[in-house]
C-alpha cells in the first residue's frame, strides 16, 4: 500500500473510532512511520560510498521523544540546539557520540555538559572557543569512546534564499563566523594550528526557499577551507565535515522534490572530492525527513458564507500552523475535505471545478488565522474533517500557545498488509488543567516572594 492510500485508510480508521466525536479532542496529528523509514533509507542510499557517515535528525523538526526514537532505532544520530532538545535526544536513546550540539547561545553549563558527554560540538564564535579552551582541561575524555568532532560553524556568506528569515548563509546571518569577513580566514587558520583537537568544520547553508546550487556553494566554500587548513598544517587535522541539512520540501503536491539523490548530485558537481572518503560526513536533515509523512486532521465546527466565499471554521490554525498563518506565501499548505466518516469529498484543493471558493480558518482570535485562502473545495458541513498535508515536521511538534489553546494529540501509525492500522501513542492531548498549571494557576502557582 502506497503512502497516499495508507494516509486515507488511517484517516477513515480514526473517524470510525469516533475520535472526532469528542469535543475535548477535535484535532489530531498523525505520522506514517513507514514513510519515515522510507525517507531514512533514501537518505542512506543517496549518501553511499567510502568513509564514515553520520546522518542526524534535527530535533527541532520533531520535538517528540517517541518520534526521535524512531530515528535512533534506524541508526541515525540527532542534532540538538538546546538543553531541552539534548535531554529529549538522550531520552530517545541516542548514544552521546551520535549527538551534535548546535546553538548560537550556548552557556558555560551547556558547553561543559556537551564536553562531558562526548557529543560533537559546533562552535559558533570566538568567544565560545575561549570558553571551551577554559573548560576542556577539566573534562576527562573516555579513551574507550570515539573522540568527538569539535570545530567552527562557518557562515559561507553565499547568499539568502527566497525566505530571508530562514536563510542561514546570508551576508549578515547570526550563525557562525562570516568566512568573507576581514580577518576571519586567518583567525581560523591560526585557531586550528594552535589546537590539535579542532578536527571538524560545520556549515548549514540550506533552508526552505534555497536552490540546490546555493546550498552546494556553501558546502564547497567550507570544503576548500578544510583543504587549506590541512595544507597549512601539513597533515589532515580536519577530517570531518558537518554539511548540515536544510533540504527544501515541495508543499505544492504529493511529489517529493528535490530528492536526496538530487541533493548529492548538486554537491558532487560543486565539490567533486567531498565523497572520496577522506572526510567523514555528517548531515542534519529535519523537515525533508518528516514533512510528507505527517497530517493534521481537524473537525469542521462551523461553515458560513462571507464575501462570496465558503469559510470553514476548524480547530487547526495558528496554534499548530504558526508559520503558515503569519507567512502564507512562504509556507503554503494543501488541504483535503473529508466526510465525518473520513471519505475524501474531492481529489484535493486547488483543482479547477472542484467546488466553491473557500477559506479554511482556525480557532485563534485574529483574522489572519487561516490554513489556506481562496481555494476550491466542495460544499462543507459541520462535522466534516479537514486533512492538512505535509505537516509532519514542526507543525504538530512545536505548537504556539495562542489563546491558551491545548497541544493536540499526536499518534504514529502503520498499516498492516491486511489493512489493519496499528497506532502508537506519541503525545496525549493537553488537558486544560495542565494549561492552568503552566500559566501559574492551581498547582503551578509560584510561592509568594519573600520580602
Amino acid at each position: 500500500m502506497e503512502f497516499v492510500e495508507r494516509r486515507a485508510h488511517a484517516l477513515e480508521t480514526l473517524a470510525a473510532e469516533g475520535v472526532f466525536d469528542n469535543d475535548d479532542h477535535p484535532l489530531i496529528g498523525v505520522l506514517d512511520r513507514q514513510a519515515v523509514r522510507d525517507r531514512v533509507r533514501e537518505l542512506q542510499d543517496a549518501f553511499g560510498g567510502p568513509g564514515r557517515r553520520l546522518h542526524t535528525v534535527a530535533a527541532k523538526a520533531a520535538t517528540l521523544v517517541p518520534v526521535l526514537g524512531w530515528f535512533a532505532e534506524a541508526g541515525m544520530g540527532c542534532e540538538v540546539a538546546s538543553p531541552g532538545e539534548l535531554a529529549m535526544a538522550l531520552e530517545a536513546g541516542f548514544d552521546p557520540s551520535r549527538i551534535v550540539f548546535d546553538s548560537p547561545a550556548k552557556t558555560r553549563t551547556e558547553l561543559r555538559h556537551a564536553l562531558e558527554l562526548g557529543a560533537d560540538l559546533n562552535i559558533d564564535n570566538v568567544q565560545e572557543l575561549e570558553r571551551i579552551d577554559y573548560l576542556r582541561p577539566d573534562v576527562a575524555h573516555d579513551p574507550a569512546r570515539p573522540a568527538p568532532g569539535i570545530g567552527f560553524r562557518i557562515n559561507p556568506q553565499t547568499g539568502a534564499g527566497s525566505i530571508e528569515a530562514m536563510s542561514t548563509a546570508s551576508h549578515t546571518s547570526k550563525f557562525g563566523v562570516g568566512l568573507a569577513d576581514p580577518g576571519t580566514r586567518e583567525m581560523l587558520l591560526q585557531a586550528y594550528a594552535a589546537r590539535p583537537w579542532l578536527n571538524q568544520l560545520h556549515v548549514h547553508s540550506g533552508s526552505q526557499g534555497m536552490e540546490l546550487k546555493q546550498i552546494a556553494a556553501g558546502i564547497a566554500a567550507v570544503y576548500e577551507l578544510a583543504e587549506e587548513i590541512n595544507a597549512r598544517l601539513g597533515y589532515r587535522q580536519v577530517d570531518r565535515l558537518d554539511i548540515g541539512g536544510g533540504l527544501p520540501v515541495n508543499f505544492a503536491s504529493e511529489e517529493t522534490a528535490p530528492t536526496f539523490r538530487e541533493y548529492r548530485a548538486a554537491i558532487e558537481d560543486a565539490v567533486p572530492g567531498l565523497f572520496d572518503g577522506r572526510y567523514a560526513l555528517t548531515t542534519e536533515f529535519g523537515r525533508s525527513l518528516l514533512a510528507k509523512a505527517g497530517t493534521i486532521v481537524a473537525r469542521v465546527e462551523y461553515v458560513k458564507e462571507i464575501g462570496g466565499r465558503q469559510v470553514l471554521i476548524t480547530h487547526a490554525g495558528a496554534q499548530v500552523a504558526t508559520r503558515t498563518a503569519f507567512a502564507p506565501e512562504s509556507w503554503p499548505l494543501r488541504v483535503g475535505l473529508h466526510t465525518p466518516g473520513g471519505e475524501l469529498k474531492d481529489a484535493g484543493s486547488g483543482q479547477e471545478g472542484a467546488g466553491l471558493r473557500s477559506d479554511v480558518a482556525g480557532p485563534c482570535c485574529f483574522s489572519g488565522d487561516l490554513l489556506t485562502e481562496d481555494v476550491e473545495l466542495p460544499a462543507a458541513e459541520p462535522g466534516d474533517l479537514v486533512a492538512v498535508h505535509d505537516t509532519g515536521a514542526y507543525y504538530f511538534s512545536t505548537p504556539f500557545a495562542y489563546n491558551a489553546l491545548p497541544r493536540p494529540e499526536v499518534r504514529g501509525y502503520e498499516v498492516d498488509p491486511d489493512g489493519g492500522v496499528r497506532w502508537e501513542g506519541i503525545r496525549r492531548a493537553q488537558p486544560v488543567e495542565e494549561i492552568l498549571a503552566e500559566s501559574g494557576g492551581a498547582a503551578g502557582a509560584p510561592r509568594a516572594a519573600h520580602r
